[in-house]
């Protein structure tokens, strides 16, 4: 067992997990480590600030699949990073973060850039560790990548004290970690896939809604030949985006709150309901008296705790969701041959598609035009992310997809100015491929500041902004519901996005036209420019179909209110 410091234990177990990339700032607590850090191959990406920085981590983790890491110092470094954490727990992403913490004989005396982060982060992290010693270093860090990665995947946090980065110990590096009490389990019970298998092939309408814990085991392509097989139509959350081509026959889209017209009329309908990996969000299901009342629910979930927590369902597996569907696959071909194609259903999605696609195109700068604009000119090997407001919801309902892996988003927190900072991480972790940000003047602004990251360090992304000078989804709801009294939405007098772009380093571009977007896309990606693409919208513009509150999926409004 050799002997180290900490910070030199610390290094070795972060290479050791195959780590390229460190995203964080720097401080007074993490000293010794970035000392050490001058002497690996890892990249240590100083960002501008910790919350954007946690983005960043989230972003590379989503692309990658391998956790991303943020390193910061204590006190208001550890506390900016909570944000972060809520935002990639909530969307099962793996992130590992690290923070700094003054000496262990100082915590508990309010020493200076002293929190208690372990009590902070308790509610938004899936596990968090203090060192109590140099010698705990290793295992902590195995640990937290394990945990972060495994199961249902989520944010760990580890706090290291200054003094246990600077003692010496003679340190073992475990090879592997287990806790009792935490075994992940991934293999489906045999018997609940047979009676799932059963109802879907006794089924008149089956239908499936596909969420985030689809696309991330690695399901889709077996979650769309159990469609084909059972002429069952694919929603999806908006996590689950990419799980079925966009435009598949069977594709209904959204699902929920911004629904596309397909999904929110189909899903009520149906006699047996398949979701696999979603967790029946108020966002996604309405009200519950108007979502699927009819419907006999098959739920897949690899966390328990999801199961049954917001809707009942008749038939629960618990495990990986992509082992669960290739069992029941393979238990209905066992029961019979596979059904012919229903023509009339096939042809009554093409129908209800249709008429989402008419909504809102009546501006040439609408913010459907708009998206479909950004899938013109974006290669069909690339990267998008949003931020969240109306432009979010524009792009989960219009911006096509032809799997997983080309679409990400902040979902369960809804975080705006996620999208930028993701956007970087995403390109740290696929340098090979275009990446492109979808976001609003109100969410570019919060974190605009790591495009100077973007450009000092290498990774160039465009930013497309769908500016209209307001917060845009609080404004539809005060339009539309609060008789148009608009309080604290419309944006201070904000800078020249273009010219600001600039200043960093970057390309400013104002569009003035949707070929003015699709030129600019192109180029920015031919050149390999960093690129801010400012674009005018309508202030009044609403995002439709839309569900009123208390309402169910068929109660969409759909403009003219």
């Amino acid at each position: 067992m050799p002997e180290m410091t900490g910070a030199e234990a610390y290094v070795k177990a972060l290479e050791k997990e195959g780590v390229e990339y460190i995203f964080g700032i720097t401080g007074a607590a993490i000293i010794p480590i970035c000392d050490e850090l001058l002497k690996s191959k890892m990249r240590y990406i100083g960002g501008v600030h910790e919350q954007g920085s946690t983005h960043m981590a989230d972003g590379y983790a989503r692309v990658s699949g391998r956790p991303g890491v943020v390193q910061v110092t204590s006190g208001p470094g550890a506390t900016n990073i909570v944000t972060g954490l809520a935002t990639a727990q909530l969307d099962s992403s793996p992130v590992v973060a690290l923070t700094g913490q003054v000496p262990l004989s100082m915590v508990g005396t309010d020493a200076f850039q002293e929190v208690d982060i372990i009590g902070i982060t308790a509610s938004v992290t899936k596990h968090n560790i203090q060192v109590m010693e140099a010698a705990e270093i290793p295992h902590a860090i195995k640990s937290a990548f394990y945990i972060s990665s495994t199961g249902r995947k989520g944010a760990v946090l580890v706090d290291i004290p200054k003094d246990t980065q600077t003692d010496k110990a003679e340190m073992t590096f475990p090879e592997s970690v287990e806790f009792r009490g935490y075994h992940p389990n991934t293999e489906p019970n045999p018997q609940e896939m047979h009676w799932a298998a059963t109802l879907l092939t006794k089924a008149r309408r089956p239908v499936i809604i596909a969420g985030g814990g689809a696309v991330a085991s690695g399901a889709t392509m077996e979650l769309v030949e159990l469609a084909e097989m059972l002429q069952a139509p694919i929603a999806h959350s908006l996590m689950g985006k990419g799980a079925i081509p966009s435009n598949h026959p069977l594709c209904l889209g959204l699902c929920g709150m911004h629904g596309r017209i397909e999904a929110n009329y189909i899903v009520p309908e149906a006699d047996v309901l398949l979701v696999v990996g979603a967790r029946f969000s108020d966002r996604t299901t309405g009200a519950l008296s108007g979502f699927a009342p009819n419907a006999r629910i098959i739920q897949i979930d690899v966390d328990r705790s999801e199961i049954d927590k917001n809707v009942d369902s008749i038939t629960r597996i618990v495990g990986d969701a992509k082992l669960a569907i290739r069992g029941i696959r393979e238990k209905i071909a066992q029961q019979r041959a596979t059904g012919p194609t229903d023509a009339a259903l096939v042809k009554r999605i093409a129908e209800l598609r249709a008429q989402t696609n008419t909504l809102n195109t009546d501006s040439p700068l609408s913010g459907p035009q708009v998206i479909r604009a950004i899938r013109r000119a974006m290669p069909p090997d690339s990267i998008v992310v949003t931020d969240v407001g109306q432009h979010q919801m524009w792009a989960a309902q219009h911006y096509d997809v032809r799997g997983p892996g080309e679409f990400f988003t902040s979902g369960g927190l809804g975080t705006m100015g996620w999208g930028t900072p993701a956007a970087i991480g995403a390109k740290a972790a696929r340098p090979d491929l275009p990446v492109l940000n979808i976001s609003g003047d109100g969410s570019f602004a919060m974190t605009e500041n790591n495009l100077a990251l973007a450009v000092d360090e290498g990774f160039p992304v465009t930013v497309v902004i769908l500016n209209n000078g307001v917060l845009g989804m609080v404004a539809q709801w005060q339009r539309l519901f609060y008789d148009r009294r608009y309080s604290t939405v419309k944006r201070p007098k904000h800078p020249d996005y273009a010219k600001l772009a600039e200043t960093y380093g970057a390309t400013g571009v104002k569009a003035e036209s949707i070929k003015d977007i699709e030129t600019t896309i192109k180029r920015s990606i031919k050149e390999k420019q960093t690129t801010v693409i400012d674009v005018p919208i309508d202030p009044e513009e609403n995002v439709y179909p839309m569900i009123p509150p208390g309402m169910g999926l068929k109660d969409i409004l759909l403009g003219g209110v």
